[in-house]
């Protein structure tokens, strides 16, 4: 996209400079030429309409071209960001020759189409030139006739060239023109697709500011990834969640655990049915303020470049530095940061890649607390966490936010074994909803998953 930005840059930079003088200066002379002399001004006329011709065949055989190498550019690109992003797989599986030879290949391509697309643009001069010197030539034989008839002086004959020339200039313009225009069509075209993708989810003509209470309430929901083939994710999901409650959500991969959560801050909106947030459906609340109190801590935590104070401060932009201080000790965020020589100004590199996996979600469970928010959503937040400091975080939420709704998503049942209900999916479906004791009792798949991890002492998946 950089690419197509600059190309329809540079052409408008040109545009501005020349097209109204080079067109203007071309017209202005070709009115002279009529005047001094129609019959030869029409040879140059006849020319110029060849030469449109030629400019036509010219743009339609490379602006398709251009499509593809501005298609291979991105590729190319991608190519780059993934092997930066995955550099330590690809050094882990020895694969550096192979992402050469992937990366020698896209470059190859990209090579090639620029020639081929440049080569056939290389034509524009050459056909210009030609155009202008036979125009020259049938003027000059012309010409030369009509004086030897009496009918045109040497002088007029000399202006004639004169304005020829003028008009020669003009095209030589205009064909710079011409060939930024070529290249940065194709551009355009991908800038357009761009700005008319339009939004899936709007907020509604007069909606709700205010987020009454946590509680959350699925009536018969039904999700299907649009994106996909079709297939729902969740089914008939009737759910209701009292404000202030601790709830745990538990399944195998790909049940739906996320996608559920998803719904309740309005990332997606539901196939069918309805997902209430304080007792108003979420697709009547301003999103941004549906967001404001629906605080979630994601599967792929994200540092953003800056200092720790910064990092949290995304949370709530006004919070002091002691209210960052009591958000990162709840999240047991404090143990390390007092450990860096800079403490909470330590510089946090982009991504946040000089931090483990375990204090990046410490921070940003830290983060997401300082919002205060009526929902906090904890999407598999601490797994890179030990067990310990696993409890010790649950403890404090219960202490520091005891009237906020908090729903857990974890692989391990001791990280949602103290929850108030425990939610059991299995393929998109509610499979069990109860607490951690009648769920031992009454949930196979529950049990199953809980004598595996105590019997192993490992995470799980959902057992066949």
């Amino acid at each position: 996209m950089t690419t197509d930005v600059t190309n329809v840059q540079n052409a408008f930079q040109m545009l501005i400079r020349i097209a109204v003088r080079a067109p203007l200066m071309m017209i202005c002379s070709m009115v002279m030429c009529f005047l001094i002399n129609r019959s030869l001004s029409l040879i140059f006329l006849g020319g110029l309409c060849f030469l449109a011709v030629i400019v036509a065949v010219i743009t339609r055989l490379t602006t398709r071209i251009f499509r593809r190498v501005f298609d291979q550019y991105d590729g190319l690109n991608a190519s780059v960001q993934e092997n930066v992003t995955a550099i330590r797989v690809v050094k882990a599986y020895v694969r550096e020759k192979y992402e050469n030879k992937k990366f020698g290949k896209a470059a190859e391509l990209l090579y090639r189409l620029s020639v081929k697309a440049e080569g056939i643009l290389a034509l524009n001069n050459p056909a210009m030139m030609l155009v202008v010197y036979a125009c020259i030539i049938a003027v000059s034989w012309f010409g030369a006739h009509y004086i030897v008839l009496g009918t045109m002086s040497t002088g007029d004959i000399t202006s004639l060239f004169s304005y020829i020339m003028s008009v020669m200039m003009s095209l030589m313009m205009l064909s710079m023109i011409f060939v930024m225009i070529t290249m940065s069509t194709a551009s355009v075209r991908r800038i357009s697709e761009v700005l008319r993708e339009q939004p899936e989810l709007h907020d509604p003509d007069s909606p709700v500011k205010e987020v009454a209470d946590g509680s959350i309430d699925f009536d018969h929901v039904t999700f299907a990834y649009r994106q996909g083939k079709g297939e729902e994710t969740l089914t008939d999901l009737d759910l209701h969640i009292r404000s202030g409650e601790t709830i745990g959500v538990i399944g195998g991969t790909g049940c739906g655990k996320s996608s559920l959560v998803n719904l309740i801050s309005r990332l997606y909106d539901v196939s069918s049915g309805s997902v209430r947030v304080g007792g108003r459906d979420v697709r009547e609340y301003d999103m941004e303020a549906l967001r404001e109190q629906v605080s979630v801590v994601l599967q792929k935590n994200v540092l953003f470049s800056g200092t720790i104070l910064d990092n949290l401060r995304w949370g709530n932009p006004g919070a002091t530095e002691e209210e960052c201080r009591e958000a990162c000790r709840a999240a047991c965020a404090d143990e390390f940061i007092e450990k860096f020589p800079e403490g909470y100004h330590t510089w946090i590199e982009r991504g946040g890649t000089n931090v483990s996996g375990g204090q990046k979600q410490r921070l940003c469970i830290a983060r997401a607390l300082l919002k205060k928010p009526k929902v906090l959503i904890l999407d598999d937040s601490t797994s890179a966490v030990d067990t310990a400091t696993d409890a010790k975080i649950r403890s404090a939420l219960r202490t520091v936010i005891p009237g906020t709704t908090k729903i857990i998503i974890a692989q391990r049942i001791s990280s949602v074994q103290d929850a108030d209900r425990i939610l059991v999916l299995e393929g998109g479906r509610i499979n069990g909803f109860d607490t951690h004791e009648n769920l031992l009792k009454t949930n196979v798949i529950y049990r199953d998953i809980y004598e595996s991890q105590t019997r192993g002492g490992g995470d799980f998946d959902m057992p066949a």
